[in-house]
């Protein structure tokens, strides 16, 4: 697929800002938040949230969700300037951004609500996605451009620093019975012991 060209940066920046502003001015924005913190605490992948550095749901749900919102309305902006461009508008995204996306996303209704009354899309297309986001990426250009200050660098994590904190990650995961990534196990439920540690990843 050829690649796609980027609107301009202050563009973007401008727009994005306006459709934060919108999202945060309307009346379901605080149903918004409150139900995308609850979705976060019964869905979560081993390879997002955990990379962050001695993770809390507790004390980093918050924050993940201002920069999800502030990522959505980058995207959104993005579609708009390019007349609906898809692979323009799936930005590179830090992995536990990204999967703060998701919950805010799961809220369909909500954000069905909000495309309608702002008349704007936020674009989300898995097969597009692209685990590679870098410190100093378009992304971070726009971001700046909105106007939003210093991006939180304990979650804007370069995607080398994530595959870093991942490996660790599988070793603890592995020594605890897990496969690689968390995406397996042996654990037998209908035995009265638990499987020994060690499966294959």
């Amino acid at each position: 697929m050829a690649p796609s060209v980027m609107p301009p940066v202050a563009a973007v920046g401008r727009r994005a800002a306006e459709i934060l502003d919108q999202i945060q001015q309307h009346p379901a924005h605080g149903r918004l938040l409150s139900s995308s913190m609850k979705y976060s605490s019964c869905w979560a992948t081993f390879t997002g949230y955990p990379a962050i550095s001695r993770w809390s749901l507790e004390r980093d749900a918050g924050p993940l969700l201002t920069e999800a919102l502030r990522v959505l309305a980058l995207k959104a902006a993005v579609f708009e300037l390019t007349g609906g461009d898809e692979q323009a508008a799936e930005l590179l995204v830090p992995a536990p951004v990204d999967e703060m996306i998701h919950a805010v996303l799961a809220q369909f209704t909500l954000m069905t609500r909000l495309q309608a009354d702002l008349g704007v899309v936020f674009p989300h297309a898995t097969e597009l996605e692209e685990f590679t986001y870098t410190r100093g990426c378009a992304t971070d250009d726009y971001y700046a451009a909105a106007g939003w200050g210093e991006q939180p660098l304990r979650y804007w994590l370069d995607s080398a620093e994530v595959a870093r904190r991942l490996g660790l990650l599988n070793s603890h995961y592995q020594a605890a019975g897990l496969g690689r990534d968390g995406r397996s196990h042996d654990f037998d439920f209908d035995r009265s012991e638990p499987a020994k540690a060690g499966v294959n990843g």
